[in-house]
């Protein structure tokens, strides 16, 4: 061997006479060979990018006593090559072992709907076991996701009917809310409606007075003749006043007339009780 080429997403690492030397970075490395060297050199390719394994179909027994069966997706990427190499036979059959036993340690005690409502914890679990072991042997996992979760057919029909009836209730809670909303601005119009009516009347009692006042002005108001009238049988003045609050009392009309007072004064009008 008089040179090697290391690609780019790789490092070799170098063995002469089966013994490790040291690890080549990316690029071409040259060999002087004499005629007379013996020694065998070996170099062996370690992938440094990002790679992924698949457990597929791993049937578990939940705290409950429910079987499911579980496929987790592991992102993981090689940080020393040589303890990927030196530390364990193989490092990807490793990590296949690894989640697979962090996966059952978690789920055994986790009962079926807490593994329901949260399928990330399962991920987050089996990824913080996995990562300190797999230091040991120069791998970092990246990430763990939970890829299927499969459950027996009697129990998938249970959770549909579960799922189902959760939506139907959602329904309705957002239906009572429109109608309780509704409710709210129907009685809050009636209030203000009762209120504006209420003004209305008070204005309307207001206006009527004002009215019977005037009309009792108009009544009490005397010519330039019935003043000098008045003036010389007084008993005049007192005739027409009782006959304009007659008129007005056979109209409908109320009011206050203070006693003692002098009756050729204005009447105060009286809104009816």
């Amino acid at each position: 061997m008089n040179h090697v080429i290391v690609p780019q997403s790789s490092v070799a690492l170098l063995y002469i006479d089966g013994v490790f030397q040291e690890v080549l970075q990316p690029g071409r490395h040259d060999f002087h060979v004499g005629w007379f060297d013996r020694k065998e050199r070996c170099v062996k390719m370690i992938d440094v990018r990002e790679q992924s394994l698949t457990l597929k179909g791993q049937e578990i027994l939940t705290a409950d006593k429910v079987a499911i069966r579980v496929s987790l997706l592991i992102y993981f990427k090689v940080v020393d090559p040589v303890a990927a190499l030196h530390n364990v036979t193989a490092y990807a059959e490793r990590i296949y072992e690894d989640v697979q036993l962090a996966a059952r340690r978690f789920l055994a005690t986790r009962k079926l709907d807490a593994i329901l409502s949260d399928r990330n914890e399962v991920s987050d679990a089996v990824r913080t076991d996995v990562r300190a072991s797999a230091q040991g042997y120069g791998v970092e996992i990246l990430r763990a996701d939970v890829k299927d979760l499969v459950f027996p057919g009697n129990l998938r029909q249970i959770m549909n009917q579960v799922l189902e009836t959760e939506r139907r209730a959602e329904a309705s809670l957002l239906q009572a809310r429109k109608n309780a909303e509704a409710a709210k601005i129907q009685a809050a119009s009636q209030a203000e409606t009762a209120q504006l009516q209420a003004q209305a009347e008070v204005t309307r009692e207001q206006l009527k007075s004002a009215a019977e006042l005037g009309r009792i002005k108009q009544r009490l108001t005397l010519s330039r003749e019935e003043a000098e009238a008045v003036r010389r049988q007084p008993e005049l003045l007192k005739l027409a006043e009782l006959r304009a609050l007659t008129e007005m009392a056979q109209a409908g009309g109320k009011f206050v007339v203070k006693l003692g007072s002098d009756l050729s004064t204005t009447p105060e009008p009286h809104a009816a009780e």
